[in-house]
């Protein structure tokens, strides 16, 4: 039977004559089969149009492997449909996964990690396309750091060895340790390259000009007197903490990789985050992180971790601004209790006596007692404005603010360690 008649067969939607098919196409060349199929679904745009063809590859398996990339790369295959087929491919096309990790091209290079990633595949070839990839030092491809925390969980011993391999170029020695510190942070390191970062960041420190998030749109800080920051540590429950610079104490704190879920070898889940604490900055250290993870939740959770936290530094402030969804609060916390507070969207929106610097609604020139409704100790200012008053607006953190120490970043839960956060920081 033609080749043509047998890809008809495959779509055909006869179980019986499509596994015939499969088997039956699998046994010829595939030097001879892989083209004719590619070229029977070369305007296909969705997956169920192409999996015939890919349970035909899934079976013929490395030679087809080959024939795709080489098909990709003459672009005769879109990046979608090559993608879509390397994800079919078994343990026998572990070599071409490797292969591809370590390509130049980045769309081929994340189809190889993926394979590798999906097959749990820890290979000398793999290992080193990872390094390899690292050492390019561009952006690093999908699944690469999954595959290094992989790698550095089974074979780190063998990633630092290959740092430490004098026999090795100094691009591959600078790609392993790249790999190790995407996959398991300054622990995954040796003790002298922990002890080279850490000089490096103190190096640093002294010089770099500290740049915060504003409040404009959407954030959380906690501000406290630079003299007394020392009780925010236990106030907070903090652990292990290390010396930062404050791009790499931001970086650490925000989005997706501020927080980690780890299991225990009782097989409990715990989870923890990462907490920025910045320099003095004109008199005060402030507090960055996962909200939950730093502060707790619900509301009242949160006042009393405010609260604590002053009990030990002698005060307290919490300011968080979500533009989006009208969220707008701040509040001030003396010897462990709140003394002012607004929050916009609670009823009485203002509690406690008005600080010194506060304008009153009832001293706005506009205000008419017969009309308008305000109780005695409304404010006017959102946290935006506050935090300039109270302490420090961290949007205006630059070259003129005043700092004196050094920042440091500590977690949430013990016994989890810096290694157990992905990706690596910028210094």
């Amino acid at each position: 039977m033609k080749i043509e008649s047998l890809i008809e067969d495959l779509g055909s939607g006869d179980a019986s004559r499509a596994e015939s098919a499969v088997e039956r196409l699998a046994e010829l060349s595939a030097d001879t089969v892989v083209p004719a199929l590619l070229g029977s679904v070369a305007g296909a745009k969705s997956t169920p149009q192409l999996e015939p063809v890919m349970r035909v590859l899934r079976r013929i398996g490395p030679p087809a492997f080959d024939l795709v990339v080489a098909a990709r790369r003459r672009e005769q295959l879109s990046a979608w449909q090559a993608g879509r087929f390397l994800e079919v491919f078994d343990e026998r096309s572990a070599a071409q996964y490797a292969a591809a990790a370590a390509d130049p091209d980045r769309q081929l290079s994340s189809n190889g990690f993926m394979g590798l990633y999906r097959l749990r595949v820890e290979s000398e070839a793999g290992l080193r396309a990872l390094v390899e990839t690292y050492a390019r030092g561009r952006g690093v491809p999908h699944r690469a750091a999954d595959y290094a925390r992989r790698l550095v969980e089974s074979r780190g011993d063998r990633l630092r060895a290959l740092r430490r391999d004098p026999a090795e170029s100094p691009r591959t020695r600078r790609g392993a340790m790249a790999a190790l510190v995407a996959g398991g942070g300054l622990d995954a390191l040796d003790a002298r390259d922990r002890a080279m970062i850490e000089r490096l960041i103190r190096v640093k420190i002294p010089h770099e000009t500290p740049s915060l998030p504003s409040l404009d749109l959407c954030g959380w800080f906690l501000a406290v007197p630079g003299a007394t920051y020392e009780g925010v540590f236990e106030a907070l429950g903090l652990h292990d903490r290390r010396p930062i610079t404050v791009r790499a104490g931001r970086a650490a704190s925000e989005g997706a990789h501020s927080t980690v879920v780890v299991i225990r070898p009782d097989g409990t889940r715990i989870s923890a985050g990462r907490v920025f604490i910045t320099p003095e900055l004109d008199g005060w250290r402030l507090v960055h992180g996962p909200l939950p993870h730093v502060l707790g939740e619900p509301w009242d959770g949160m006042i009393e971790a405010v609260e604590r936290v002053s009990a030990h530094c002698g005060q307290a402030q919490l300011f968080y601004v979500d533009t989006a969804g009208g969220s707008d609060l701040w509040l001030v916390a003396e010897a462990g209790r709140v003394i002012r507070r607004y929050t916009a969207e609670d009823d009485p929106e203002w509690e406690g006596d008005p600080l010194p610097w506060e304008t009153l609604a009832t001293e706005d020139p506009e205000y008419d007692p017969e009309y308008d409704d305000q109780p005695p100790n409304a404010g006017t200012a959102r946290a935006e404005t506050a935090c300039a008053h109270l302490s420090i607006d961290p949007g205006e953190v630059g070259p003129s603010t005043r700092v004196r120490g050094h920042g440091w970043l500590a977690l949430t839960a013990a016994d989890v360690g810096h290694g157990a956060f992905r990706g690596a920081l910028p210094l």
